[in-house]
């Protein structure tokens, strides 16, 4: 089986990449966010491409993959809405939010929108932002305090073409200053 198109596209890249670190086992979970950019998920071939480059089993690289919720194994929207539901965000107002998001965007959590635009789904595990719960994602960008009419225009920002970044800076959570 021959590589996927990243890792000849990415050569210079994955080079660097494995560089930076002492072992280049390090350089596993950096590898997989590449194939992840590339395609939008890790398919069983980026698994087995990234085990080549670095050596390893893929089933060392599979349970990496498989151990974190932002590394996906399936296709998924161009923009995954991942709403954090650990315990600050879940007494915050994380369960309403989801609720409202299901039946703006017609779908149940883990499902894509018919377009292919949106998947939504919902992480047990805390996003690292309590002090704007509840919080919500959009592909690996924060958005803080959530209101449903805020999951509105963010939604309208989405169907506009909107960055993440640019999203989150709108609806993100403003830095902690140092006293």
């Amino acid at each position: 089986m021959s590589a996927p198109a990243w890792v000849e596209k990415h050569k210079e890249k994955i080079e660097e990449i494995i560089a930076r670190y002492p072992k280049k086992r390090s350089a596993l979970m950096p590898l997989l966010h590449l194939a992840q950019e590339e395609r939008g998920w890790i398919a069983d071939e980026d698994i087995e491409a990234v085990a080549a480059i670095l050596g390893e089993t893929k089933s060392v690289v599979e349970s990496v993959c498989s151990f974190y919720s932002l590394f996906y194994r399936r296709p998924m929207g161009k923009y995954v809405i991942t709403v954090c539901g650990n315990i600050t965000c879940g007494l915050s107002g994380a369960q309403e939010l989801v609720d409202h998001l299901e039946r703006r965007l017609g779908i149940k959590v883990g499902e894509t929108t018919p377009d292919g635009l949106i998947t939504l789904l919902v992480t047990g595990e805390c996003i690292a932002a309590c002090d704007g719960a509840p919080a919500l994602q959009v592909n690996l960008e924060y958005c803080g305090n959530v209101t449903p009419e805020r999951a509105d225009e963010i939604i309208e920002l989405i169907k506009k073409g909107e960055d993440p970044a640019a999203i989150s800076d709108r609806f993100g959570i403003p830095p902690v200053k140092a006293v």
